[in-house]
């Protein structure tokens, strides 16, 4: 099995422009948040669960993924999925499923088109179009830098 690290300094070296890397700092947590907000929006029969379900799902198990390759990591970016997830819970409250639905539909094609932009600065395709597991390391990759500028040495 392949180590967190490992996964971090292969993504990093198909992230070295800093244009790019600004692109993904403003639109990796907007992609998180909106196939969260899509996952939320679908229904779920009441008496099998509350509205979310999916959602939550989908953040264990991605959860679980992180802290198999590393546990701090793993404890930061779930962290991250609950106020995402808090975030989505009070939006669907306010706007409905269908309203959120669109409203994430938006936010994902914007913040992909930002994405590809930005790799059009490195001159390098995006990591997941090799693996789709990097669609799980970039969200990673900014926790851990995040991590590190807050003064964690060990992050994964």
């Amino acid at each position: 099995m392949r180590d967190m690290q490992s996964w971090l300094d292969s993504y990093s070296g198909d992230h070295q422009n800093p244009t790019n890397r600004l692109f993904h700092w403003f639109c990796v947590p907007p992609i998180v948040w909106s196939v969260i907000a899509l996952l939320w929006a679908i229904p779920v029969p009441a008496a099998f669960a509350r509205p979310g379900a999916w959602a939550v799902l989908v953040m264990v198990l991605a959860f679980y993924w992180y802290w198999k390759h590393s546990r701090r990591l793993a404890v930061a970016l779930l962290v991250a999925f609950a106020l995402l997830g808090l975030l989505t819970h009070v939006l669907y409250d306010r706007l409905g499923g269908v309203s959120l639905c669109y409203l994430a539909i938006g936010v994902f094609v914007v913040a992909w088109i930002g994405q590809f932009i930005g790799h059009k600065f490195e001159g390098r395709k995006p990591s997941f179009l090799t693996d789709l597991a990097y669609l799980l390391i970039g969200p990673a990759w900014l926790m851990a830098k995040l991590l590190r500028a807050l003064g964690f040495k060990q992050i994964t």
